[in-house]
């Protein structure tokens, strides 16, 4: 998944700090990632109760809608 010369310099840090390779990796992503901003809602398409009976035999088809109708919105 990494680049060996990354993997290999992430295997250190851990190694060096006494902690999982997977701590060192989160902490990175959460340096580098920007937080979501406050009181934006997410965004996603749910189909639920009151939806159409055919949903989940259709799921492509109505996300397909959706993702052009927010297209051009």
């Amino acid at each position: 998944m990494l680049p060996n010369d990354v993997e290999a310099r992430l295997r250190h840090e851990a190694r060096r700090r006494g902690v999982p390779m997977a701590e060192v990796v989160r902490e990175a992503v959460e340096k580098h990632l920007p937080a979501p901003e406050p009181g934006r809602p997410l965004s996603f398409f749910a189909v639920g109760e009151g939806g159409p009976a055919d949903a989940s035999e259709r799921v492509d088809e109505y996300v397909q809608r959706a993702v052009r109708r927010r297209r051009r919105s």
